[in-house]
Formats: C-alpha cells, structure tokens, sequence
C-alpha cells in the first residue's frame, strides 16, 4: 500500500468519528461510502468549486481521482456539502479551493480537513488577489478593502494559479508521475495564454466610451482590471449573492448608468435575472439584460462547461453586448 493510501485512511477514521456526531443516518452513509474508498489506493484529489475543479482535471488527467464538490450552474457563495462529502474532505491527498470567502458555506470544511493532516491549497489566496473598491469605483460599500474573490476573470491569474496547483499535486499527491503533471500544465497554460490573446482582440472592438460594466452582483473585478473596463455598479451591491439591493441601492445604480450612459446589464445566468430586470422599469425599458456564466460551470453541452468555453463564451457576449447600436 502506498504512503498516501495509508495516510488517507488514517484521516479517514478521524473523519468517521467527526461524522458521528451528525446523526447515525449520516454515519451510515457515509462509513458505506469510505468503505468503498479505502479499497482504492488511487491519490485522491477534492476540488470545492467547478471552475477550479476544471483547471485540477487539465493539470492531474489521469494521475489522481479528482472529486468536484460544487455541482454545475450552483451557486459558491450558497452551496453546502453533505456528510458523505465532508468525509471526501477529510480523506484525499489534496483539497483545491478559491478561499478569500467564496466557498462560504464550505470553508469550515476545509479547516477541519487541514487540521486533520490533509494539504489545502486556496488557489486565490495565491493569485495576487485584488481588493473591492466603493463609492466612486461603483464596488460593494459592505466590503471596501477586503479581498476580491473572483480571481478566475483574469485569465493571466489562472495560468498563475494552475501553475502553483501543479506544484501542490508534485509536493502532496503520491504515485503521480511528475513528468506527466508537469508536460499537462505546460498544454494548459499555452492554452489560457491563447485565450488572453484573443480576449484582449476580442475586447478591442468595444471603443473606450463603452467600456462600462453594470453586473449582478461584483463578480468582475478582475477582468475590468485585467483589460481596461470601468465597473459601474452593480444589481446586489456586494461581493456575494447572500446580499439584497435596497431601494437606495437601486435609486444610485440607475442614477450612475444615467450618467455614464450605460443600457447594459450582464446578469449570471446561474441566477434568476429579476433583480436586473427591475432596472428595466427603473430606466423606461431601455436596458439589455445580456446573460454571463460568472461564477460557474454548466452541465456539458450547455455552453460553458469547462473553464475555457465559459471565459470565449463570457467575452463574446460582452462585446457584444457593449458594441450593440453602434
């Protein structure tokens, strides 16, 4: 038996006796569970959202099981886990997660998984993260100053962020074959490199004025810094979709779109578009509401199921978008 076999069942019988206290229906299920692991010596690699469960998948291929914890089109701010999953946590090789407060539901998961023994890495926390800005920069007033989330916006930030993810599965992850993890990072960077060349050919078709971005909620932060938008405001003024707009909230936005001339509005399309569709009624009916995929991965075949496809998808949506009328 490996090294990391035998350390992942030690974690494991750690991670039952916590399980026990959440009833013995959860006890059940997830001793079932781990009985089924424990006879699979394969590294084992838990990823808590599905973008960066996505990027794990490019870098480790066929070296380590990789679990996604976050389901398609949910929502990281809101989603939680079952005691099966924790469980999951507590006995891989390796958890990959945002940090910086995304997961908010499922980060104390991923501290009892690190005191347990088990190696985290918060691939934002890593990625030079950005700090929301308020008042005059149209950001989130509840959160000036803390750090931005939303790194995956930036695609340079990515490339950054898989790199290090390489690293952490070289360093913690047994019986993966460097070679192989290393020549799959070097494809995958090569391919968000592509990606930020033809975003940044893409994005110079939207003229200077209409660089304005009005969103849901702040979600990106990153990409108007990476390529040269203004960010306007925002439906949920807030870092997170746990919040609520209030009237004011609304009276200021629609003011601010007045005045910088915007009619557009991305809404996530994970998200029910009735909070950008109130600006419609605020603002005379003159509004687009144009759908992006912000914060995660959708079920295969339904446009944005990789991290890739999601960023294309986002970018010709935007310019198009922005470019509409003229």
């Amino acid at each position: 038996m490996s090294r990391g076999a035998t350390k992942r069942r030690v974690r494991l019988g750690a991670a039952r006796l916590r399980s026990a206290l959440m009833g013995l229906l959860a006890l059940v299920t997830a001793a079932t569970a781990t009985a089924c692991a424990t006879g699979d010596d394969r590294p084992a690699i838990v990823v808590t959202t599905n973008i960066l469960g996505d990027v794990t998948r490019e870098i480790v291929g066929d070296e380590a099981d990789v679990t996604v914890l976050m389901k398609p089109n949910a929502d990281p701010h809101s989603f939680g886990l079952s005691a099966v999953q924790a469980a999951e946590l507590e006995s891989a090789d390796l958890v990959v997660y945002n940090g910086l407060g995304l997961e908010e539901n499922v980060l104390r998961h991923v501290t009892a998984a690190r005191e347990a023994g088990v190696a985290t890495f918060a691939a934002g926390e890593a990625a030079d993260p950005l700090t929301f800005k308020a008042g005059d920069d149209g950001g989130p007033e509840d959160a000036e100053g803390q750090p931005d989330p939303h790194f995956w916006t930036d695609p340079d930030r990515v490339r950054k962020a898989a790199g290090l993810i390489a690293d952490q599965v070289i360093e913690h992850v047994d019986a993966v074959d460097e070679d192989t993890v290393r020549a799959n990072a070097a494809r995958y960077d090569k391919e968000l490199a592509d990606l930020t060349t033809w975003m940044e050919k893409s994005f110079d078709r939207v003229p200077e004025d209409k660089r304005a971005l009005v969103t849901n909620h702040h979600v990106f932060g990153y990409l108007a810094d990476r390529f040269g938008f203004r960010v306007i405001g925002a439906v949920i003024p807030s870092g997170t979709t746990l919040a609520s707009p209030s009237s004011s909230d609304l009276r200021s936005l629609t003011q601010a779109m007045e005045d910088a001339g915007v009619r557009t509005v991305f809404a996530d399309s994970s998200q029910p578009t009735r909070l950008a569709e109130v600006l419609k009624t605020e603002l005379g009916g003159q509004v687009r509401v144009v759908e992006l995929y912000s914060e995660s991965l959708t079920a295969k075949g339904e446009g944005a199921d990789t991290y890739l496809r999601m960023m294309r998808a986002n970018t010709t949506a935007m310019t198009d978008g922005l470019t509409a009328g003229g």
